[in-house]
This record gives C-alpha cells, structure tokens and sequence, in this order.
C-alpha cells in the first residue's frame, strides 16, 4: 500500500526515525481539508510508545479535517548541518502516514498532555498548571503510525 523509498542508500533506520520523531520539537501535519483540498499546519508534537500526540483547540479547521477523514501524513525535519564555506545543507526527515483520533478520556489526555508539557515547559510544576488551567478547552490528537520512512538529504 505503502511506496518504497526511491534511493535506499539515504534512507534511515527505524531507530534513526524514532530519535528524530523524540527529539525535533515540531513537524507538519497534513490532513483532508475542505473541499478535499490539502491542509498542512505546522505542530509541536510528542512520541510516546510509538504514537504522536498534539494538542489544539476543540473546534477549527483541524477538528473538522480529522473528523472528516481520519488518514493523514505527518513530516518532522531536523535542523540540518551546514560545513563552513558550503552553501548546502546535510538534514535528515520523517515521514509518517497513519490515522488521528482525537482523544476523550480525561485521564489519558492528561497523561499525554504531562508528556507533551514536560517536553517544552522548563519545569514539571508548569506542566501540570497548564494542564489544569486548560484541560476542559483542549483537544488532545492521536496519530498510529501504519508506515514510517526517514531520509538523509544532502542538497547539493
């Protein structure tokens, strides 16, 4: 169902897929939107247990893009490395293809949102505020992976 990627010597292991799905803060989401046309929107996200999670408003674009088709993509990139006197890039990427949910029990959006706090908030304590102060507006996303494919790009 799936395509193979094109030109295998740049691919990236699935352990190379994960550490970057871990550790970059942010990816596109693209989604079914209105009309059918394509909908990207830039999203931090969390990996847990072989799952990725957001967080977004209970009512929008999204919400009704998920709720109309449940297939997306997700792509994450890395920073990237350039060598001095270079003008081209070395970046590795990751594309992900599955189905959201979104999820609506209190407890595990709690756990999942203390995941995506504790990824960005300085403190543990800032977490569980925000958590506290925004539970009841907050929609929590669930994507399962059904494929993932990392690549090494080189622009040159």
């Amino acid at each position: 169902m799936f395509r193979n990627m094109r030109r295998k010597k740049q691919e990236l292991s699935e352990d190379e897929c994960i550490d970057i799905l871990t550790n970059q803060p942010r990816g596109v989401l693209a989604l079914i939107g209105d009309d059918d046309y394509p909908y990207t929107v830039p999203m931090s996200h969390v990996y847990v247990d072989g799952k990725i999670y957001f967080h977004g408003a209970k009512e929008g674009h999204k919400n009704d893009a998920v709720k109309r088709n449940s297939k997306v993509s997700y792509c994450v990139v890395n920073d990237g490395v350039k060598k001095e006197n270079q003008w081209w890039y070395t970046f590795k990427s990751v594309i992900v293809f599955g189905k959201i949910k979104t999820l609506t029990d209190d407890s595990e959006k709690i756990d999942k949102l203390t995941h995506l706090g504790d990824k960005f908030f300085p403190t543990h304590e800032e977490t569980v505020d925000e958590i506290n102060r925004l539970l009841d507006r907050t929609e929590v996303f669930e994507i399962t992976i059904e494929h993932m494919s990392g690549k090494k790009v080189i622009e040159k």
